[in-house]
């Protein structure tokens, strides 16, 4: 059952073969210019709602879908299905089903990278880019992106941790008592059946709010390491408190969705992130030349990871993108930015926008 948020409304599409379910503000119909927002791990087309609200109040028509493994979204079971080029796939027939030629586009975290490989791929569809949180990598021919972060950040990095994605009845931490409520050991995601991995036995042996309460409320500015005895919520900083920015409400809906389908959706991103790589050989060294804006909070472990200040304020980022037209660094803002500074990340989103 979809959140009750004033103004949306909910159907479900079919794209590429898969079911998307899709959140609409604004206009039903008409020449109102369409903005497709598209979100992260772990998260949904909720994380949007109040853009979509500030979008609406402008005349644009506002669509966040539920990507491919979340939500009321299908869930294909392979684990394999998960590439961006599978994801672009959906987009496409996703821009298509809603009738138009070109959209402008938002995305945050997973959504980024996957907004970045749109524009990439079809460049022909989008009018104008804004991306929060995670910056273009061009492709490496010498490295894949698991081989880089090994190389940067050793294999305890959180990407390295949910690779796997094999059950394993041994977790080499202890049970945390006070917090622990095991959410299952197998999962049916919309009559998927999915094999869950280490990643999501971890997350299963938690409280499912508390769970995102910790995740919603890290602030910890630095990559993101764990340790092989600790917990992925052990190595996170926040102290498993509602942060200010959310309500109770909302950590209840989030809560009541991954309830259902757990996080095997989301997870097989990461776990297709080589194989993304090895399908876009065609494209290394191929520029991103749709008109971008980039967003990211000066907190976000994504702003902090090794290299990416500097790739992005000492020429890189530029070269690989070369219409990107605007970076801004909010001071004090963590991950969640589209959330945590909703007004401000708006009125950004709307002013870039409104050039085109």
């Amino acid at each position: 059952m979809a959140a009750a948020v004033e103004g949306v409304r909910h159907r479900t599409l079919e794209a590429n073969g898969v079911r998307l379910h899709v959140a609409e503000a604004g206009p039903e119909e008409g020449s109102a210019p369409v903005v497709l927002l598209l979100h992260g791990f772990p998260d949904l087309w909720y994380g949007w709602r109040h853009q979509m609200s500030a979008l609406a109040a402008r005349g644009y028509r506002a669509v966040a879908p539920d990507l491919r493994g979340y939500g009321d979204s299908d869930s294909p079971p392979d684990a394999s299905s998960y590439t961006t080029f599978h994801v672009v796939g959906d987009l496409v027939a996703l821009i298509s089903d809603l009738g138009q030629r070109q959209v402008f586009v938002v995305g945050h975290d997973w959504g980024a990278t996957v907004a970045w490989q749109l524009c990439l791929l079809r460049p022909d569809l989008v009018r104008a880019l804004v991306n929060l949180s995670v910056v273009y990598h061009p492709r490496r021919p010498e490295m894949s992106p698991l081989q880089a972060i090994r190389a940067a950040c050793g294999e305890d990095h959180y990407m390295c941790r949910f690779q796997v994605n094999k059950w394993s009845t041994v977790l080499p931490f202890p049970l945390h008592t006070a917090t622990a409520a095991p959410m299952g050991q197998a999962g049916s995601i919309n009559g998927c059946i999915q094999e869950f991995g280490v990643a999501e036995a971890e997350f299963a042996l938690y409280d499912i709010k508390w769970v995102f309460k910790k995740t919603f409320g890290m602030r910890k500015p630095a990559p993101l390491i764990l340790p092989k005895d600790k917990s992925f919520f052990d190595s996170l900083d926040s102290d498993g408190t509602c942060p200010p920015w959310l309500s109770e409400e909302d950590i209840s809906y989030y809560a009541e969705k991954f309830a259902k389908t757990g996080f095997t959706g989301g997870l097989n991103y990461y776990r297709c992130i080589d194989r993304s790589w090895e399908l876009s050989a065609a494209w290394t060294g191929a520029p991103i030349k749709v008109p971008s804006k980039f967003i990211v909070g000066d907190l976000d472990i994504t702003y902090n990871a090794p290299g990416v200040p500097d790739y992005i304020h000492k020429g890189g980022f530029k070269a690989s993108v070369p219409n990107l037209e605007d970076v801004v660094v909010m001071e004090g803002v963590s991950h969640f930015i589209n959330q945590e500074k909703p007004n401000e990340v708006s009125d950004h989103i709307c002013e870039f926008f409104s050039k085109f």
